[in-house]
C-alpha cells in the first residue's frame, strides 16, 4: 500500500512538473525555428521610369503580378530636401501602398556626406530616418558608398564608414529602424593588405545595430560566392537582392587590373537578365537562407530591355515557382 501511495504521489509531482515546463518553455526566449522566406518583394528602382509617369497605376500592376512588398529608393537633395516620392508626400505614399495591398519593409537612402571621412554631416541621416519611419519601414538601407570616393576607397574609408554605420544604427534604433548596407562591386575590390571593403564593414559594425543586404548579382559578378560570406558572417545578411547575370557576360569585374579601372568604364560593360534566365544558380544560394539570417528578398533588374512589367513578372514567376517553398 505504501509503495502504491508513493507511486501516485511521484506521478502527481511529475505531472505538475510537465504542466509547469510548458509555460516556462514558452517564455524561455529560446532560439526560434528558422522560417524560409515566403514573400517576394520588388526593388522599385527596376520600374523607375514607369513610376515617374504613373505611380498609382505602376504599383497596381506590381500588386497584380503578385508581389507582397516593395523596397523604395529616395534621392536625397542636400540643397533643397523634399520628402516626396513621385510627387507624393510620405503619408500619401504610405496610404497608396496600403490601398494597393503592398507592404514596404525597407528603403534605400543616401548618406554620402555622413560616410565621408572629414565630413560626417548627419543632417541627411536624421531627415531620411523620419521618412523611413513615416512609411512604417523596418530597415534603412545605405545602397552605395560616397559617390565622390568610388574609385579612391581605401581601408581607412571603410573603417570610417563602419564606425558611422554604428552611430547611425543607434539613431535608427531609437526610431524603430535597423540600418543596413547594400553592396555593389566596390566592396569586393582588393585593398592594401588583401582586405576587402565588405569584410571591413561587417567586422567593424555591431550585429545588433547593423545588418547587410547582399546583392547576389554584384557578388557573383565580382567573382565572389555569396555562400562564403554567409558562412563567414552567419546571421548578418537579413536581405538579398535577387537579380540575374547575362550568360554571355560573366567575366569578373574585380581583382587584378580590374580594381584599377574607373567605375564608369566597368558599369558600361554590365548586362542583366530576368531571374532564372541567366548564369546564377539561385537554387544553391537559396539553400543557405538560414545561415544568412535572411528575412526578405527583392527582385531587381537595373536595366530592362523589354516591357518592364513583363520583365518583373517573369522574374517573379521564376522565384515563386522555383525558389519559394
Amino acid at each position: 500500500m505504501s509503495t502504491r501511495r508513493k507511486f501516485i504521489k511521484n506521478a502527481a509531482l511529475l505531472g505538475s512538473a510537465f504542466a509547469l515546463a510548458r509555460p516556462l518553455a514558452a517564455c524561455s526566449g529560446g532560439k526560434k525555428t528558422f522560417q524560409p522566406v515566403k514573400e517576394i518583394g520588388l526593388q522599385l528602382f527596376s520600374i523607375r521610369e514607369a513610376l515617374d509617369k504613373d505611380v498609382k497605376g505602376s504599383l497596381a500592376k506590381v500588386a497584380a503580378i503578385g508581389y507582397d512588398h516593395v523596397e523604395t529608393f529616395f534621392d536625397y537633395n542636400k540643397k533643397s530636401p523634399k520628402a516626396a516620392f513621385w510627387g507624393l508626400q510620405v503619408p500619401e505614399l504610405k496610404k497608396l501602398l496600403t490601398d494597393s495591398d503592398l507592404k514596404s519593409y525597407s528603403g534605400h537612402y543616401q548618406l554620402h556626406d555622413f560616410l565621408t571621412r572629414g565630413n560626417g554631416d548627419q543632417s541627411a541621416l536624421s531627415y531620411q530616418i523620419d521618412i523611413a519611419a513615416g512609411l512604417g519601414q523596418q530597415y534603412f538601407i545605405v545602397p552605395v558608398p560616397p559617390l565622390m570616393l568610388l574609385d579612391q576607397l581605401g581601408a581607412d574609408d571603410f573603417q570610417f564608414m563602419a564606425s558611422q554605420l554604428n552611430k547611425a544604427g543607434e539613431l535608427c534604433r531609437k526610431a524603430g529602424l535597423t540600418i543596413g548596407y547594400h553592396n555593389h562591386f566596390w566592396e569586393f575590390r582588393n585593398l592594401a593588405g588583401g582586405k576587402k571593403g565588405l569584410d571591413i564593414l561587417i567586422a567593424g559594425t555591431e550585429p545588433d545595430l547593423v545588418t547587410f543586404e547582399m546583392d547576389l548579382f554584384w557578388a557573383k559578378k565580382s567573382g565572389i560566392n555569396p555562400d562564403d560570406y554567409f558562412s563567414r558572417y552567419p546571421g548578418r545578411f537579413a536581405m538579398w537582392h535577387v537579380k540575374d547575370m547575362d550568360k554571355n557576360n560573366t567575366a569578373p569585374i574585380t581583382g587584378g587590373d580590374q580594381d584599377k579601372k574607373p567605375s564608369l568604364d566597368i558599369l558600361q560593360t554590365i548586362s542583366y537578365t530576368e531571374v532564372g534566365t541567366g548564369a546564377i544558380d539561385f537554387r544553391e544560394i537559396f539553400s543557405h537562407q538560414e545561415q544568412s539570417g535572411l528575412r526578405h528578398i527583392y527582385v531587381e533588374q537595373d536595366v530592362i530591355k523589354q516591357d518592364v512589367f513583363a520583365s518583373v513578372k517573369q522574374s517573379f514567376s521564376y522565384v515563386k515557382k522555383n525558389l519559394i517553398s
